[in-house]
Order: C-alpha cells, then structure tokens, then sequence
C-alpha cells in the first residue's frame, strides 16, 4: 500500500454512516428525519430542554435527551428522559433534581424484561415496586434521584421478579401471566 495513494487515502477519510451498525438504511434514516410529526416533536422538546436550562440550579447537573425506537407498527415513538420540569409554588417552571431514567421494555413470550440506566448509585439505593401490570423504580439519594413508573405492555407475575443492578444498568425480568400465543396477531384486509 502506498502512503501517498491519493484514492486510498480519500477512502480512509470518508466517513461512515453511524446508523450501519444498526441494520438501518439510508432511506429509512431519511424518513425519519423528513417525518414533520416527529421533527415536530423533537423541536418542541429541544424548546424545552432549552427553557429548563434558565432554570437549572448552579452547580448541579442537568441531563435532558430522547431516544426513538421504531415500534411494533413501524412507527418511531419517541420518548424523553433527564431531569423532570416542575412548577414551583410560584408556578414557576424550575428544574427538579429527580430524574427520569432511560429505559427500554422487551416483551419476550415468557417474560418481560426492563433495562434501566442509573449510573452513580449503589444497589442498595435501587427501590422496585411491581404489580400485576406496573413497574415502579425510585432512587432517592442526596447525590441522585431517579424515578420512573412503567406501565408494562402486558400482564406479569410480580413475585417472579428477577432485578440485577451492575455498572449502572438495572436489568429486570418479569415472568407474563399468560404465555404469548403465536396467533396474537389480527389479519386487516385493506380496502
């Protein structure tokens, strides 16, 4: 190979498409971004994070983002995370210190399981509270404050509940209360 190939060298430099990595194609990242609902919705929730930030406390951390997952129907949905708005007793907007954490929901045949991202907490801090179709996490520490209530996408057995916490991520398994069938599914003749 020659250092000083002029074609090889632009080929090292051309950047690669972040989203190769997940199985997405070009078009369908296009969609996404050319869907006005959805770039609607992303504008009005930066609006929001920017206003938060002239109500941030000095000194303490912020974190405000989304994520998109494409659900089931094909669609992106999208959902928020970070530090919650709050009204003060003035009414005014302020930024609370509780945070709402990332997390995603997997619905397995047999199980349901739940991925939540707290990092800078201990185990010991993590409070789970389940139900027969809720999923409720709280972290109230002087350095972090986290919670989240889930609803479930279907029915689960809360004393089968299986919670590991490590490097940050909780990882929860829920056993379902009824196995899900095959034929779940509904055939919708179009017109």
């Amino acid at each position: 190979m020659d250092p000083f190939d002029e074609e090889d060298n632009n080929k090292r430099r051309r950047r690669r498409n972040p989203f190769d990595d997940f199985g997405f194609d070009e078009d369908f990242i296009r969609d996404i971004f050319n869907d006005d609902r959805i770039m609607d919705d992303i504008r009005r929730m930066t609006e929001e994070m920017m206003k938060g930030f002239s109500n941030a406390r000095p000194g303490k951390p912020f974190v405000h983002g989304f994520k998109i997952n494409v659900g089931p129907d094909g669609k992106p949905h999208i959902e928020d995370f970070g530090n919650k708005q709050i009204k003060s007793p003035e009414g005014e907007l302020i930024i609370s210190e509780e945070r709402e954490p990332l997390t995603d929901i997997i619905e397995g045949d047999n199980d349901v399981a739940v991925t939540v991202e707290m990092p800078g907490v201990e185990k010991n801090d993590v409070d789970l509270n389940v139900t027969n179709d809720e999923l409720e996490i709280n972290v109230d520490t002087p350095q972090r404050k986290y919670h989240k209530k889930l609803k479930l996408p279907c029915g689960v057995v809360p004393n089968t509940t299986k919670a590991t916490y490590k490097n940050g991520i909780l990882d929860v398994v829920i056993k379902r209360k009824e196995k899900k069938k095959p034929g779940d599914s509904y055939k919708v003749n179009i017109e």
